[in-house]
């Protein structure tokens, strides 16, 4: 059994880790959650050590992880104070604010032979998985470009900001997500180029951004997102040669989790067949091909299966340390393009 704690009690730890690190009941205990304020309206669940004693994680020879899931602009020092106290640590996205960071936190971890990762949960996203498969089947022919989309219409966000900050960002925030999706299947890009903005002006901050990334041939991928669309554009569209493939409708976990539907219910995050992508294509005989894509499942809990094998049976980290450094590099380019 992997024993982890963590700190932080929030929408982050109950939403989006919890719910998965808890289903893998044969190799992850959860003993210990720590939040400055001991009261919260999440529910606490039974058989789980609730303090503001921050040294009960600390000082507890039992826990082998732990789990940062606090504002981004406290990652890096309570990642290192956790490595400090030679502790494993899995920190949340953005993982730090800087390149340099990170680059600290990985040789440190490397120094004490301890684990350091982000959790990076939306490489086991449907949609993500289901663009891989069409990719990898060829049937598209060689890639053109691919267009990928993580759209709101919640314009109270920026319009009540009164203020910028690289933490509070929407690139770092939101494209710490698409990144390394898009790290994670293609690699480091030939080349770059990257439009950042406030779209409410000089004071607020950053709700927009679009992405290009340049890949060997005529392959350009962009990541496009903003806080002011009503209607969000499609979640995944790829061109090749030879067809199209679209994904309209985002991965279903969050919504489920939004709505509190848990993933001990068989069907959670499961795509409808109206949230299924459609495949555009001509075969080898020219003829004319559309059909619908059943979508593969998502699943979170695949993230922490992979530490667990990491951390327990040595095997390689989900997120390589390189790929999050790239990621971070790309941010801190890109956020620069901000006048304060």
């Amino acid at each position: 059994m992997l024993t982890i704690a963590y700190i932080g009690n929030g929408k982050s730890t109950n939403r989006y880790h919890l719910p998965f690190s808890l289903k893998l009941k044969d190799k992850i205990k959860v003993k210990t959650i720590f939040s400055r304020r001991p009261d919260s309206s999440w529910s606490k669940i039974e058989g789980i050590h609730y303090t503001n004693d921050i040294n009960d994680i600390y000082s507890d020879p039992e826990i082998q992880l732990v789990v940062v899931s606090t504002p981004g602009n406290t990652h890096y020092k309570l990642a290192k104070d956790t490595l400090l106290h030679n502790k494993n640590v899995l920190v949340e996205k953005p993982f730090t604010e800087t390149s340099a960071e990170a680059k600290e936190l990985f040789s440190l971890a490397k120094e004490k032979s301890l684990f350091v990762q982000c959790y990076q949960n939306r490489r086991y996203d449907s949609d993500f998985l289901t663009t891989q498969k069409v990719i990898n089947s060829g049937v598209l022919g060689d890639l053109l470009e691919v267009e990928m989309h993580f759209d709101y219409y919640r314009p109270q966000i920026p319009e009540s900001s009164r203020e910028f900050s690289v933490g509070s960002s929407y690139l770092y925030g939101h494209a710490c997500h698409t990144l390394d999706q898009v790290i994670s299947f293609f690699g480091k890009p030939e080349n770059t180029h990257y439009e950042v903005r406030q779209l409410l002006g000089k004071g607020h901050m950053n709700d927009y951004f679009d992405l290009d990334l340049f890949y060997d041939g005529p392959l350009k991928v962009s990541i496009k997102s903003s806080y002011f669309r009503l209607k969000a554009r499609p979640s995944f569209v790829v061109y090749g040669k030879k067809g199209v493939f679209i994904k309209q409708e985002k991965d279903r976990q969050e919504t489920d989790l939004k709505h509190f539907y848990m993933p001990d219910h068989a069907d959670f995050g499961l795509d409808r067949p109206e949230d299924y992508g459609t495949l555009t294509y001509l075969d080898d005989k020219g003829q004319y091909h559309e059909e619908k894509v059943v979508s593969e499942i998502g699943d979170y809990s695949r993230m922490y299966a992979g530490i667990y094998d990491a951390i327990v049976n040595h095997k390689e980290k989900p997120v390589k340390d390189e790929e999050t450094i790239l990621q971070l590099e790309m941010l801190e380019t890109a956020i620069k393009q901000i006048k304060e």
